[in-house]
């Protein structure tokens, strides 16, 4: 038990690094709510998953990736929104997912809502090096896709490939999401992308400080909520999912971060 919380733990320190790093140009982007609305689309991977008995989170990867690049591809040849095509996907993957899982509820609410009991070494250790992975490669392109937000046709004049680095993110975003839905679950993974993001931009007067402040509360949040899961409650409890209490650990830097700003007037 004492080895499956350690591994938990540090788990969660990894995901909201990744999370809140990436996070913070999804809500750069003002596309908070897409990153909450792709996350719902792993639903079907992982029910794929279950079903043909591999592991769940390559599904949720897979599926999350080709509906990203799907929809990139639309977005590019057809101009309808990003947040439109993503709205769309994700009630059909949620649909197809429900209709997946039928009547299996017990893997259904640990898809929703994240389970943390099964969490070994291995698994730990993997998703460390691709969290590791998914920040270094973030970071070097950081900068192009701030550039690319702030005015497309300057970036591509620079030599940007616009369409390449964005594909390289949503590829990055869907990996990172895949691998905190073993935490937070399909359901409030998305909160682990936005909310790190928008309590670091209310303590940030520049970009530097805005992206990694970004990672560290997504930090504190996983590692705070699944803290006092593992203490006060766990698998057989009111409150068998961790998910819940990562999201009010966040809420909580968030509301921290709302007082710290009114009262020194950092972005004012």
């Amino acid at each position: 038990m004492l080895d499956s919380t350690f591994y938990s733990l540090a788990l969660s320190i990894f995901v909201g690094v990744a999370t809140g790093y990436l996070g913070s140009l999804m809500v750069l982007e003002k596309m908070a709510l897409v990153g909450d609305a792709l996350s719902h689309v792993a639903l079907p991977g992982l029910a794929i998953g279950i079903t043909f008995h591999f592991n769940p989170f390559l599904g949720a990867f897979a599926f999350l990736f080709v509906s990203a690049a799907i929809i990139w591809q639309i977005q590019r040849t057809t101009k309808i929104s990003f947040e439109a095509l993503v709205g769309a996907m994700f009630t059909l993957a949620l649909a197809i997912g429900i209709l997946i899982y039928g009547n299996n509820l017990d893997a259904l609410e640990a898809a929703l809502f994240g389970d943390i009991s099964q969490v070994t070494l291995l698994s730990t250790t993997v998703a460390a090096v691709v969290c590791v992975v998914a920040i270094v490669l973030t970071k070097l392109i950081y900068d192009k896709l701030v550039l690319a937000m702030i005015s497309e046709d300057l970036a591509i004049s620079k030599g940007i490939k616009v369409a390449r680095v964005n594909l390289l993110y949503l590829f990055l975003v869907s990996v990172v999401v895949a691998i905190g839905i073993q935490i937070v679950g399909t359901l409030l993974v998305g909160f682990l992308v936005i909310v790190p993001a928008i309590a670091a931009k209310n303590l940030s007067s520049h970009m530097r400080r805005y992206s990694w402040l970004s990672a560290v509360f997504g930090a504190i949040a996983g590692f705070s909520g699944v803290l006092i899961w593992s203490l006060f409650f766990g698998p057989n409890t009111a409150i068998p999912f961790s998910g819940p209490l990562v999201v009010f650990s966040g809420i909580v830097i968030f509301a921290a971060s709302i007082v710290i700003n009114w009262r020194l007037k950092i972005t004012t």
